[in-house]
């Protein structure tokens, strides 16, 4: 696979948890001071052939985007576009809502805060669009984006956080827009990936489930988005230089080690689950478990902390688990 070292496209990005703290009240806020400490801890972090996390994904499904008002959302992404500034990579943000035009308001204040990217999600209705519906939706917020001089990133996610799912016909045709940068594909079926790029070796997909990371790359995705990543980043970044440099069994090897956290990432409560296992890490298990999510039984709790520490101990194996 042909990389670039100037291309975040061809890097693994983290979806950066937002770190919340109790007011004076009792009520959850978001801590902006230690939301920033921790997303710029995971960009120093490199990996073991010297690259780094490419962008910074904020307010995305783990940054628990659909819980989020949007002064709450914005201020957020504020502080991360001073971090991601610092590190001279992208901030890239979701965006989702019921209606096209919604949408590309939406995707105007992003752009105001500093976003460059924005991650669009299918619209948040019960019922599926038709794909003449959809293309019409994305068209209109790259429209937007184009007007705001940012990006877009259609974000495909029909498995564990239950979008809409887009046909690849609708992909091929989205893909095509001047304001797409990339196609994120979030499911564990990567025959979706192998098929747009057997059509157009010149598409740039991103996966953005950890568990498929590797066989994401041997069908042809150029880099990622990853939650495992923030927990583990040297981990995640060293996979990625074994993937763009295709050393698979070198980067099978560390799919593997993260295998038992990984799985948590394909999961309907993804969120709850890998930010709780953040907090393990980060000796903060009271911080991992506030969330505007919901809360996790006792038998979740202790299954995320054994499989947690199933990943550490054979990262730790590799050299890998800082």
């Amino acid at each position: 696979m042909e990389t670039s070292s100037t291309d975040w496209r061809y890097t693994v990005m983290p979806a950066v948890f937002t770190w919340l703290k109790e007011s004076a009240s009792g009520a959850l806020e978001i801590d902006l001071v230690a939301t920033q400490k921790y997303a710029a801890d995971i960009l120093r972090v490199q990996g073991k052939g010297g690259t780094r996390m490419g962008g910074l994904v904020g307010s995305g499904t783990l940054g628990e985007n659909s819980y989020l008002s949007s002064e709450q959302r914005l201020s957020l992404l504020k502080a991360l576009s001073e971090v991601a500034k610092e590190f001279n990579v992208p901030l890239i943000s979701g965006a989702a809502a019921e209606t096209k035009e919604e949408l590309a308001k939406i995707v105007k204040e992003l752009a105001t805060v500093g976003v460059d990217t924005v991650m669009v999600m299918p619209p948040k209705t019960k019922q599926a669009p038709s794909d003449e519906e959809m293309y019409a939706y994305y068209a209109l917020s790259a429209a937007a984006a184009s007007e705001a001089g940012v990006t877009i990133m259609p974000y495909n996610n029909p498995d564990a956080a239950g979008y809409h799912a887009l046909s690849t016909d609708l992909l091929r045709k989205l893909a095509a827009l001047p304001e797409v940068t990339a196609l994120k594909i979030s499911t564990t079926d990567v025959s979706v990936i192998e098929t747009l790029m057997l059509e157009n070796q010149e598409s740039k997909i991103l996966a953005g489930v950890d568990t498929v990371t590797v066989h994401a790359g041997l069908a042809g995705a150029c880099g990622g988005i990853t939650g495992v990543g923030c927990i583990f980043p040297k981990a995640s970044v060293t996979m990625q230089e074994y993937v763009n440099n295709g050393d698979w069994a070198e980067a099978n090897k560390i799919s593997q080690a993260m295998n038992s956290i990984s799985y948590l990432d394909a999961q309907p409560l993804l969120l709850e689950y890998l930010k709780f296992a953040f907090g393990i890490h980060h000796n903060d298990e009271a911080g991992g478990l506030r969330t505007l999510g919901k809360q996790l039984t006792q038998q979740q709790i202790d299954d995320v902390r054994t499989r947690y520490i199933l990943a550490k101990q054979r990262l730790e194996a590799l050299g890998l688990a800082e």
